[in-house]
């Protein structure tokens, strides 16, 4: 269990912890010289066999209340210390605050300093702790009254302690490993050491990890939890990481970077969607407006963009979206408070809710529908993703993008398969994304590529089908090209289209002219049959009731049906003619065993050029082949 204090500066936060574990947490020089807490200091006593117990001491001072949010990473138990003869003080109240901005729900409070304060007084500042709390999670939270000079009430307090140690109940480690980086410095002998809280996952002696938003690869040589030795650490735990790696130095690593899995690798990203909670006595928020993030152990600059409004009353809640000016690493879940830098207040907080939201179209419905479902996730503790995965499911024609899901979320993407298969969904999987479907989007999808097929089988009459590609962007334009692709294979699977080389059709279309194309070529046909070796192209076609345009269109139908071959551009053959001079080629190949242009042009009796535009098309359909500047015959049956 770690236990976080908090609390007005100079109310006797260090003194209190070194009397119930003999440890002084002020290891500062700067902190022993000013008598007060600049940064989070962690104390470790001795608990029986099987428990654990870490005190983090964090600053009260307002200067100092970024470190206050960075201490309160990983605390699930909160000791609020409030001095009996000064009482409740902003930094109590502002404190609190965050606390319940944080999402701690379990804590003590201890009234120290007692032995400065008489009965009255005390029975004063009892009231008013109980009048702050009202309201909050910590309502009814017990108040022990203590000494930290004298030790009365302090061995109460730590029975009382030690005993919520022992009742918590161990949490299974969940996800991938998370470390926020609180401390970096380089120790001699071992090199450079990082330290934090795990927040998810376990590492172990010579695991790989990464670290963000830096992107550098790196080796654990050693680790030290709660201060011993180890081999292994996991979610909860207090961590020290002696790292190494090629690229690592010192330079490169800083306070409130993250230590991640390897899985949870990912480009650095600014903009993230929230839960957003405003406290009851600020100004109302209005969108866009630039604010303070702490998230992790970092303090970031950036806006708040309101996704249901354009102002957020005080006590209110709202969808958001947080726009950093410089990357951070976030999972669902994740609590982060925001202030307003320059009145120097705390305005509210929020649940990170989606690490990666679409540039476009963050405020219709389904989008917001989905947010609200992760936002309940969140209230679950293990995290429980059925309420997103059935909104999702229901409301996500596309599909719900299980890749980016199973990052934000920091959990396993077999066991994101598995819910989606035990809610009556289908899974898709392509190189390195899966998506989750409904049944009935899944054949909504389908039918739409079905409808679109036939759309164009009426209006394209002429072609074989619908090139893949082409069929994905018309019918399902939103969808991933990877996922449609599959799409388009599970329907041939089933042999509800067939394929003709990059083309799908629907079954039993046979490719053909429209009655008014057909009339055209009855035309056309003669005109091309009679020049022989050198038709006239498209634009010698022309008439006044022809125009060049449908000319080509209807030639290009036809060099698709086989009718014709177009050898150059606007320079189409009749398909018995290029049989006639694959004849010729194959003639000049058998008397002198390879085919010159010159001779070629004699026997066609054309120009140069035109005859070798003619042998360039034979060598691009793989009937000859070059050779310096002669052919030879590669397929001799290819046109017989």
């Amino acid at each position: 269990m770690i236990v976080g204090t908090a609390g007005h500066v100079d109310h006797g936060k260090t003194s209190l912890i070194q009397r119930l574990t003999g440890v002084d947490t002020d290891r500062l020089k700067e902190e022993k010289a000013r008598g007060l807490t600049i940064e989070p200091g962690f104390a470790y006593p001795e608990m029986p066999e099987g428990h654990e117990l870490g005190f983090i001491d964090v600053p009260g001072h307002v200067r100092f209340l970024h470190h206050m949010v960075a201490g309160s990473a990983g605390v699930d138990t909160v000791l609020l210390v409030v001095a009996a003869d000064d009482g409740v003080m902003p930094q109590t109240r502002e404190h609190l605050q965050i606390l319940t901005l944080l999402g701690i729900t379990r804590g003590l409070v201890a009234m120290t300093k007692i032995d400065q304060a008489d009965t009255e007084r005390r029975q004063q500042v009892r009231e008013s702790i109980t009048a702050l709390l009202a309201g909050t999670p910590l309502v009814d939270t017990p108040i022990l009254e203590v000494s930290s000079h004298t030790g009365e009430g302090v061995e109460a307090l730590r029975e009382r302690l030690w005993t919520l140690a022992e009742q918590q109940q161990h949490t299974a480690s969940q996800g991938h490993f998370r470390l926020a980086v609180d401390r970096v410095f380089t120790k001699s002998g071992a090199g450079i050491v990082v330290t934090g809280t795990a927040l998810a996952g376990r590492v172990a002696r010579g695991d790989t990890l990464r670290l963000e938003p830096a992107g550098i690869t790196a080796r654990v040589r050693g680790l030290r939890r709660q201060h011993r030795e180890s081999e292994v650490a996991s979610q909860g735990d207090r961590i020290a990481l002696n790292l190494t790696g090629n690229e690592l130095s010192r330079e490169r690593l800083q306070r409130g970077d993250w230590v991640v899995a390897t899985a949870l690798a990912t480009p650095r990203r600014q903009r993230f969607d929230i839960q957003l909670e405003l406290l009851e006595d600020v100004p109302a928020l209005k969108h866009w407006t630039p604010v303070q993030i702490h998230l992790g152990v970092n303090r970031y600059n950036g806006r708040i963009a309101l996704l249901e409004g354009q102002q957020l009353a005080a006590g209110g809640s709202m969808l958001g979206q947080l726009v950093l000016d410089t990357p951070a690493h976030a999972c669902l879940g994740d609590r982060c408070i925001i202030r307003d830098p320059s009145a120097g207040i705390t305005l509210g907080g929020g649940s990170i809710l989606d690490g990666n939201p679409p540039r476009r179209g963050q405020r219709r419905p389904e989008r917001l529908a989905w947010l609200a479902a992760l936002a309940e996730c969140t209230t679950t503790t293990p995290l429980d993703l059925t309420p997103a995965l059935q909104q999702g499911l229901r409301v996500s024609p596309n599909g719900i993008d299980l890749s980016v899901l199973a990052y934000t979320a920091n959990v396993e993407m077999a066991a994101l398969v598995a819910q989606v298969a035990a809610l009556g969904g289908d899974t898709l999987t392509v190189q390195n994304e899966t998506r989750a479907f409904s049944r009935e989007a899944l054949e909504l999808l389908l039918s739409q590529l079905l409808d679109k097929l036939a759309h164009n089988h009426t209006h394209e009459p002429s072609m074989l089908g619908t090139e893949r590609g082409r069929l994905t962007r018309q019918a399902v334009p939103e969808l991933p090209e990877g996922i449609a692709r599959l799409l388009i294979e599970r329907l041939l699977a089933a042999n509800t289209l067939r394929a003709h080389g990059p083309f799908v059709a629907l079954p039993g279309h046979q490719p053909t002219l429209s009655e008014a194309d057909e009339a055209l070529w009855q035309q056309l046909a003669p005109l091309l049959e009679a020049a022989a070796f050198e038709p006239p192209r498209v634009r010698d076609l022309v008439t006044e009731t022809r125009e060049e345009e449908r000319i080509r269109d209807v030639l290009h139908a036809c060099a698709r049906l086989g009718r014709l071959y177009q050898v150059r551009r606007d320079h189409f053959y009749p398909a018995a003619t290029v049989v006639e001079m694959a004849d010729i080629v194959q003639a000049l190949a058998s008397e002198h065993g390879r085919i010159q242009a010159a001779a070629f042009r004699n026997r066609l009796g054309t120009g140069r050029k035109l005859a070798i535009h003619i042998l360039e098309f034979f060598d691009r359909v793989g009937f000859t082949r070059r050779i310096r500047d002669e052919r030879v015959i590669r397929n001799a049956d290819m046109w017989h």
